[in-house]
């Protein structure tokens, strides 16, 4: 579906004289696509211009362009949107073109951009480009460098690609609560030279965290730290698309952090080279090996990998509460707790009751228990051995032999060759020595002598 112009016009979308500089007029609005689909759209080739191996964004999209001239013109509508986080749940939120986070912009180093910023919600707004080298003027900070784009109208933002890289945007207008409600999105701006730092599969990702109350539908945004969604592109585990991979690609991961606390980004099965952050391109020879990768607040970092070894390879957040949903910062402690006695009391009154949590909470991976309605469960998410337990910050490189180029599709679970399982040990297994007295060592023992405060003493000197 797309907003057409003559849509624009007839809800007062009136271009701003001052932003606009009278280089472009109403009647020049690009349309402004949107998308309601929650899966991984293909990539976005170039038709025309330098080639580039386009991104793909998990659970999002990139945003068509137009060539006007010498202009690449992009527009950007900032509005209220509903996002499914997962199945089961849904969340009202603020994002762009009917996302959030809003749809990936791709362009190319030496690019002159031009994004049209629409305004359809209930308070002003601006759009601040994340890393980007640009004028003062263009930089989105709504009354320093720029008046605010009011409800109802449309600014213009006009700048050149300096350098290649991976970037974001988001408002810098009532900041808090315009970002707790999920307005953001991915900049990636792609080398001229098309063989320079070129891999054959290049994803995408941010960073968000919510506080939504089980069975409501709206975050609280005046939240700080008790966030109880930890997310990838507004998805949690088990609504996060896998990266899936041919063996033999060159691939690279790039990871924005729009939270208020950093995440160490753990990839099972390989190791990698961190090649980027929104700083720009990591030299070659200061690139360094890592298997996680520590993502700051406001921060963008990116790592390549040689995908040579199949399967399904977790990646997540080494935080173990982000990678759980719908968490209660006030649930007590049962570990070792026996509540039969209890738990039969309460079952005369509630007859549907089930004590849980004396022996560790992963019985709650393998149940379905009733919950409030537009809730998730804290560990949830099925795999071909069981129950995976997981939730929030957490996803599936799934590295297959013969896929195609850009065949992003599912390949399901990883057949395991005969032999390479963890399997259960069938023999006898012997109790645990265990060692009650510490062994005496041979030889002389160490003699000890207190001395009292304040005491002389002989000191020698050897």
């Amino acid at each position: 579906m797309k907003f057409s112009r003559r849509n624009f016009i007839a809800a007062g979308a009136l271009v701003g004289a001052a932003a606009v500089a009278n280089r472009v007029v109403a009647a020049g609005i690009p349309d402004a696509p949107t998308m309601d689909k929650s899966t991984m759209q293909p990539p976005l080739f170039p038709k025309s211009g330098p080639n580039y191996q386009p991104v793909v964004t998990l659970n999002g999209w990139t945003l068509p362009w137009r060539q006007n001239g010498d202009w690449k013109e992009f527009h950007l509508v900032a509005e209220p949107v509903e996002r499914e986080m997962a199945p089961g749940m849904k969340a009202h939120l603020w994002g762009y073109n009917g996302q959030s986070p809003g749809p990936t912009i791709e362009c190319v180093e030496g690019d002159k951009v031009r994004i049209f910023v629409t305004n359809k919600l209930p308070e002003h707004t601006t759009v601040h480009w994340h890393g980007i080298l640009l004028p003062s003027g263009m930089d989105g900070v709504g009354g320093l460098t720029q008046p605010h784009i009011k409800p109802g109208k449309t600014f213009v933002y006009e700048f050149e690609m300096k350098k290649s890289g991976t970037f974001m945007y988001h408002p810098h207008a009532d900041e808090m609560v315009q970002m707790a409600m999920g307005m953001m999105g991915f900049l990636v701006v792609h080398p001229r030279d098309p063989k320079l730092h070129r891999v054959d599969r290049d994803f995408v990702f941010l960073m968000s965290s919510y506080d939504i109350d089980p069975g409501s539908y709206v975050p609280k945004v005046n939240t700080m730290t008790d966030f109880n969604l930890w997310t990838w592109n507004t998805r949690v585990f088990p609504g996060i698309d896998p990266l899936v991979v041919a063996k033999g690609d060159r691939v690279r991961v790039r990871i924005g952090n729009l939270t208020m606390t950093n995440h160490p980004i753990h990839m099972h099965g390989y190791d990698f080279a961190v090649t980027c952050t929104d700083g720009g391109w990591v030299p070659e020879s200061a690139r360094w090996p890592e298997v996680t990768i520590d993502v700051p607040v406001g921060a963008m970092r990116a790592f390549e990998f040689k995908a040579d070894e199949p399967g399904d390879w977790a990646i997540h957040c080494h935080k173990s509460h982000h990678t759980m949903n719908a968490m209660g910062h006030d649930v007590k402690t049962y570990i070792g707790v026996q509540k039969r006695d209890l738990a039969r009391a309460i079952k005369r009154m509630v007859p549907d009751y089930m004590p849980m949590g004396s022996a560790g909470m992963a019985e709650m991976g393998d149940m379905e228990m009733p919950m409030p309605d537009n809730t998730l469960p804290m560990m949830t998410g099925f795999a071909q051995f069981g129950p995976v337990e997981m939730g929030g910050m957490f996803s599936v490189v799934k590295v297959r032999e013969g896929l195609a180029a850009n065949d992003y599709k599912d390949p399901g679970w990883f057949k395991h060759p005969p032999g390479t399982v963890a399997f259960e040990y069938k023999g006898a297994v012997e109790p645990p020595k265990r060692q009650t007295e510490m062994p005496r060592q041979p030889g002389k023992g160490v003699e000890v002598k207190v001395v009292k405060p304040g005491a002389k003493t002989n000191h020698k000197h050897h």
